[in-house]
Formats: C-alpha cells, sequence, structure tokens
C-alpha cells in the first residue's frame, strides 16, 4: 500500500464513523473538552475544528488529549503551515474548502490525511490523478447541491464524497441517499449560541439526531 492509498483508508474510516461530521467554529478553548464529549455521547466522534479562530489549535490538542472516543480533524486548512500546526496539535484528519496546488504538495509529504474540496468535476479529475478517492464537497447547495453531485456518480464512480455547505438536518438525507456520499458536514449541530451557553445536553441531542439518519451506501 503506497503512503497515499494508506491515508484516503485512513480518511474513509473518518467518513464513515457517523453520517455526519459536524463542522465546528469555536472561541474559547475551555468549550472544546465539553463540547466534545457532548458530540461523542450523542453518537458523532468525527470533530471539524475550523482553524478560523485563534482558540482553534488549542482546541484541537485539548481534544485529542482528553476525549475518549473522539476522532479530532482539522478545517479551513489553507497551507502546508496549516497542516504541520494541526498535526502537531494532534489532529487525525485535515479538510480544506479547496486544493491548491502548494497545500497538495504539503499534504504528500504530511502524515495527515487531507480531505480536499472540489465544487466541479474538473477540479475532482485533477485530485483523481493524484491519487484522491475521497473528497468534500464545497459549497455544497450553492454549486449544484444533490443534482450536480449526483449526476458526478455515474463518469466518477471512484469519488465518495462529503458535500458540506448549506446542508441542515432537514436536506442531509437527500445527500446521504447519494450513492456516491459517505457522510455530510455542517455546522448545525454545535450552533454558536448553544455552545456559548455551554448548552451540552442540547448539543448532545443534535448529535443525537444527526446520528440516526440513515447511511444506504456507506
Amino acid at each position: 500500500m503506497t503512503p497515499m492509498q494508506d491515508k484516503q483508508t485512513r480518511v474513509e474510516a473518518v467518513m464513515k464513523l457517523a453520517p455526519v461530521i459536524p463542522v465546528v467554529i469555536i472561541d474559547e478553548a475551555r468549550h472544546a473538552v465539553p463540547m466534545a464529549r457532548a458530540l461523542v455521547a450523542g453518537g458523532i466522534r468525527a470533530i471539524e475544528v475550523t482553524l478560523r479562530t485563534q482558540a482553534a489549535l488549542d482546541a484541537i490538542r485539548a481534544i485529542a488529549a482528553e476525549v475518549e472516543g473522539a476522532v479530532v480533524g482539522v478545517g479551513t486548512v489553507l497551507s502546508g503551515h496549516d497542516l504541520a500546526a494541526a498535526e502537531r496539535a494532534g489532529a487525525r484528519f485535515a479538510v480544506s474548502p479547496g486544493a491548491a496546488p502548494g497545500l497538495l504538495d504539503a499534504a504528500d509529504d504530511s502524515a495527515l490525511p487531507l480531505l480536499p474540496g472540489v465544487a466541479t468535476a474538473s477540479e475532482a479529475m485533477i485530485l483523481l490523478e493524484r491519487g484522491y478517492r475521497h473528497l468534500k464537497f464545497f459549497p455544497a447547495v450553492p454549486a449544484g447541491g444533490v443534482k450536480l453531485l449526483g449526476a458526478w456518480a455515474s463518469p466518477l464512480p471512484q469519488l465518495r464524497f462529503c458535500p458540506t455547505g448549506g446542508i441542515g438536518l432537514a436536506n442531509a438525507p437527500d445527500f446521504l441517499a447519494l450513492p456516491n456520499v459517505l457522510c455530510v458536514g455542517g455546522s448545525w449541530l454545535v450552533p454558536p449560541e448553544r455552545l456559548a451557553a455551554g448548552d451540552w445536553a442540547g448539543i448532545e441531542q443534535l448529535a443525537r439526531e444527526a446520528s440516526m439518519l440513515r447511511r444506504p451506501h456507506a
């Protein structure tokens, strides 16, 4: 098995942990551990903490060290520097909104598996040439939604996706029903107001609802 094949296998395992990967924006690192414990208790183990705040890396470090059962990843990865910092913090996977050449080169040299974002068939084909089989479809709803992603299933049967962007509990089942979708990404599991209020029971309930979504093709 090549290093790329190994990383693709690990990404696939993360995508199959639950129907939804929560996309978390965290402003205070002290919220990270109780938030992650609430998600895990609700049946959601993979957690994407985005690099959109100063607290993100500390949050990843705390979850990796203290939350049993959590598989913490890093989101909004834009560069090799982001990738290296996340790996040092203990992230288990990385997610990017797109696929810049420099980031892909850095990912080739990193042990951290990357789930890169695409919005077009051409971008997906470029990543397929580089050995990627698991991709993020972003922004899912604005880019064409279920119809566009479903149309890729026949000409690009090798690829599996995690659509993210504009997805909630109401439309997640439509994406999960597609044969080329393993999971979806969404921010609705950790609403900012519940995170700020420390409403861990509420977050656990949202996670429980999401964990019950059906995935006929996962």
